[in-house]
């Protein structure tokens, strides 16, 4: 059996470097809502290398026999895969009061990311900030989250900016912008789950630091529009377990939706090239 690649392109990949892991770009988060340990060794076993970060989604984690959890756990850091649960657990924690609790048992299942929102309770920008420096104090890596997943109750566009810049200068390392399951109503997916490109362009150049963005994005339309306007090595979130090796086709050039425009682009390039040498 040979270990070698079916293929491997002899200068990049037709859309350009794709980042490897380890990386800090181009991650990719998976939306795992409640996969047995059979389909989640098999996604590990297929796709790991392709997978950063898997969410399990919502609080679903609490319906986890422990043993379950940890195994999870165990068998995706086996892969260089890092799981956290998702924030609305922490929400209807820090609403309970019992948010240090919750932070000591994801302690002992050895999660060390931690995913802080307030996508459906409210919580001010103070103590926002001081579960951020509690979570990084125990020792977690923080991902926070931005927008309200109530299409009623979406941010304002300078609410969201605001809130991304100080998420960040509180220290942590990504920035999720809300998208829900669906990708569609909510930041700048509008209700058919397009992205509205006037707010996008204004929020990125506010806030400048896109690296440190994680743009869920469920649909492939929506990955290959970010991918279109960010490049190959956007992060990506709420992928669902079966889209991995479609979306990092797509990363790569593997699919016609990306091929494509790369290839148009090289031609454009190439007529450039010979006008110049023409001296026109």
């Amino acid at each position: 059996m040979t270990c070698k690649p079916l293929w491997f392109p002899p200068v990049s990949w037709p859309t350009g470097f794709r980042q490897e892991k380890p990386r800090f770009q181009g991650v990719t988060m998976v939306f795992d809502k409640g996969v047995g340990l059979v389909s989640f060794h098999e996604l590990l076993e297929m796709a790991a290398e392709h997978i950063d970060f898997i969410k399990l989604g919502f609080g679903s984690a609490a319906l986890y026999r422990p043993e379950i959890l940890e195994q999870k756990v165990n068998i995706a850091r086996r892969y260089g895969v890092e799981v956290y649960v998702g924030g609305t657990l922490g929400e209807i924690a820090y609403w309970q009061g019992g948010y240090d609790e919750l932070l000591a048992s994801l302690k002992g299942v050895d999660i060390r990311w931690v995913e802080i929102s307030d996508g459906t309770i409210h919580i001010t920008p103070r103590e926002r900030r001081t579960l951020i420096r509690k979570a990084i104090g125990l020792g977690f890596q923080v991902l926070t989250e931005v927008g309200k997943k109530d299409p009623r109750q979406l941010l304002s566009l300078p609410a969201i900016i605001q809130q991304i810049g100080e998420d960040l200068s509180e220290g942590a390392s990504y920035v999720i912008v809300e998208g829900r399951e669906s990708g569609k109503g909510v930041n700048f997916y509008d209700a058919k789950g397009q992205i509205r490109d006037d707010d996008l362009e204004r929020m990125v150049d506010a806030v400048g630091n896109v690296q440190a963005l994680l743009w869920e994005a469920p649909l492939k339309e929506q990955q290959q529009a970010l991918i279109a306007r960010f490049g190959v090595n956007v992060n990506l979130g709420n992928i669902p377990v079966t889209e991995v090796i479609a979306l990092e086709s797509l990363r790569r050039g593997l699919r016609s939706d990306t091929l494509a425009p790369a290839v148009a682009e090289k031609a454009r390039g190439k007529d450039e090239a010979g006008l110049e040498e023409a001296g026109l």
